[in-house]
């Protein structure tokens, strides 16, 4: 079948040896990964929100607030719905719920973005955010066990880096179209990009639900899940314990990007055309490094992670030094080269802990090992604040550079880990 010859191209496989439901999952699992990706960098709360809400006139302090809680509050409730999702006999309706109620979310801020100035547009983008971000923690818990449920292991990070590099594609247009200096005021191009995210959101949830799950859930063979269920796994078993300790140190890769724009000489007079490229940056990075990551993390996420963390320690020690020696790092264009680079580095921490922990759980308990790693790297994010309070008394170049340091110990720690995609 086509689909099926296109889906095991795609992910190096024999077309011969594939189920065809599987190819048609496949491509499913593209689709909807792509539409929610797309969406992701259009909402992107350390570059486009933050841009639209200083365009709003809102508050410095609900602006540095966008990160923390977008991150944090994706993370932090997944331990609850945990449970919910173990005892789901399809985990696809979880996520398509998810994908919807952010797409609403989306929708919501662009509304208040153009109905609304001020803190009052400031405290409406926040709540809309906290409502996205509780929905894509129910996403999160139940897309991975949906892969592992219809995706064979060793095709899963084909899935997700394709996935990525399309995305990435749409958002770099975006991103040049920016770059023109074309748009004199960022309020209402911005608010047209984050309805477009909502509505590509709903979309995704349309498609997901076509996707061809077998029903029946792991709880019907094991005990019931109580909260002593739920945090038994990082009491007993010492491998989760090292990977959530190196998703901890290596999650600086998520928290550099606004320290690296602050260290820009013309951050202060930021205009619209100067967020172009920095989405061309973290874009092209994507389309660079997303299927290599990918397939990378097919054979070992282990040393994904590591050669990741290992890359972020040097561009971040490199940028900390260039901003030390020189002031700055020369401009909006200076700045989105240092983007760039952070941003590949990110991407392979990201498909190396994704795919880690999708192969290391057993089918019936994936979903509360990915609950309770998230919620812990949650509350280790929300601690993360303090980088702030750094920046602010130091400097950021100084928050970079001990950016580089706990990169390095992310990638001592990943060295520990087992090899799970060994059969």
């Amino acid at each position: 079948m086509p689909a099926t010859s296109a889906f095991a191209r795609l992910t190096g496989s024999d077309p011969d040896t594939m189920p065809e439901d599987e190819a048609r999952n496949g491509m499913i699992h593209v689709a909807a990964l792509t539409l929610t990706k797309t969406a992701d960098a259009l909402i992107d709360p350390k570059l486009v929100l933050s841009w639209l809400m200083s365009a709003l006139g809102a508050p410095g302090a609900m602006i540095g607030a966008l990160v923390p809680l977008r991150e944090a509050g994706a993370l932090l409730p997944q331990l609850a719905l945990a449970r919910y999702v173990d005892a789901s006999p399809q985990r696809k309706r979880i996520w398509a719920m998810a994908a919807a109620l952010q797409g609403l979310a989306a929708l919501g801020i662009a509304l208040a973005a153009l109905t609304l100035e001020g803190a009052m547009a400031g405290a409406a983008i926040l709540a809309c955010l906290g409502l996205l971000a509780m929905a894509r923690a129910g996403a999160s818990v139940s897309q991975k066990d949906a892969l592992a449920r219809t995706i064979a292991k060793g095709r899963r990070g084909s899935i997700t880096g394709i996935a990525g590099s399309v995305a990435a594609g749409s958002v770099l247009a975006v991103g040049a179209l920016l770059a023109t200096g074309l748009f004199e005021t960022a309020i209402t191009p911005l608010a047209g990009l984050v309805a477009i995210a909502g509505a590509a959101f709903l979309l995704a949830a349309a498609i997901f639900l076509r996707l061809r799950e077998p029903s029946g859930s792991p709880d019907d063979t094991e005990p019931e899940a109580g909260l002593s269920a739920l945090i038994d796994p990082i009491l007993n078993d010492s491998q989760l314990r090292l990977f959530v300790a190196a998703r901890a140190v290596l999650s600086v890769t998520a928290l550099a990007p606004p320290f690296i724009v602050l260290l820009s000489a013309s951050s202060a007079q930021a205009s619209l055309g100067d967020l172009g490229p920095l989405v061309i940056a973290s874009t092209a990075a994507s389309i660079s490094a997303s299927y290599v990551w990918g397939r990378l993390s097919d054979r070992s996420s282990r040393q994904t992670l590591m050669a990741a963390g290992a890359l972020a320690a040097l561009v971040f020690a490199a940028i900390a030094t260039l901003a030390l020696t020189f002031g700055s790092l020369g401009g909006p264009w200076g700045s989105a080269a240092a983007i760039f680079a952070a941003q590949i580095a990110y991407g392979g921490v990201r498909a190396g802990r994704k795919l880690h922990l999708t192969d290391m759980a057993e089918d019936a308990f994936r979903a509360r090992y990915t609950a309770l790693s998230n919620t812990l790297v949650g509350l280790a994010l929300l601690a993360g604040g303090v980088f702030g309070l750094i920046a602010d008394s130091f400097g950021p170049a100084l928050v970079v550079l001990l950016f580089a340091a706990l990169a390095a110990i992310g990638v001592a720690l990943s060295h520990g880990l087992e090899e799970v995609q060994a059969d």
